[in-house]
């Protein structure tokens, strides 16, 4: 059996919901982040070292990482499903945003976040690095999605689950998603599945979807 590590408003939700389009029976163990500084519990570390989720363990296997996790997922139960044929121009895309929600959208929004976090967020890296670089990136997803309803083509993957996270956080804050209506039509088609509905109702309390 599955088990989900899964820390409230975490990128665990995204695996939560994969699972739940796979049809794959599961188990979570909960873990709550700390009021103060927002980071996970030390409980966390007694599943994998570096005590951050998502975590899954399936049988004697234990697995990190959100991208090694949903590739793991696809390839041992997803029977083809999820994912593009090989040798096909939609395969290539997958890949390319399967890695890209936590190579190139993440780092900035982290930065932001933490800069909130500790009240330092008018400070220069930010006017002059950080909050450019999110512009810059989510302009650049906005123009992507233009090209095709999912990112690797017309049906949803798993490149669509992995890059979810990013744009909830985004589209958390209505005014970064006024001028950027693919982003927001991205976020309210994932919101309107019946396995994302209930991924939230397995999961419990998540603050990215407050508006479900």
């Amino acid at each position: 059996m599955i088990v989900v590590h899964h820390l409230n408003n975490s990128r665990s939700q995204r695996v939560l919901w994969l699972l739940e389009e796979l049809g794959i029976e599961y188990d979570i163990k909960r873990y709550e982040r700390d009021s103060k500084t927002m980071l996970a519990p030390e409980s966390l570390r007694q599943i994998h070292p570096l005590g951050k989720s998502p975590v899954i363990t399936d049988a004697d296997l234990t697995i990190a990482e959100s991208g090694a996790i949903i590739e793991y997922l696809v390839e041992r139960y997803g029977n083809g499903r999820l994912i593009p044929a090989h040798n096909t121009p939609e395969r290539l895309r997958y890949t390319y945003w399967l890695h890209y929600a936590e190579g190139s959208a993440m780092p900035p929004l982290v930065s932001k976040l933490v800069f909130n976090l500790f009240g330092i967020e008018d400070n220069a890296a930010m006017k002059s690095f950080v909050a450019p670089q999110i512009e810059l990136q989510f302009d650049y997803i906005e123009s992507e999605l233009h090209k095709s309803t999912w990112f690797a083509g017309q049906e949803l993957t798993a490149a669509d689950i992995q890059m979810s996270f990013p744009l909830e956080l985004l589209a958390s804050n209505a005014k970064d998603v006024e001028n950027r209506p693919k982003i927001k039509e991205f976020v309210d088609r994932i919101y309107a599945r019946p396995a994302y509905k209930r991924a939230l109702e397995r999961g419990g309390k998540y603050d990215f979807a407050s508006s479900i």
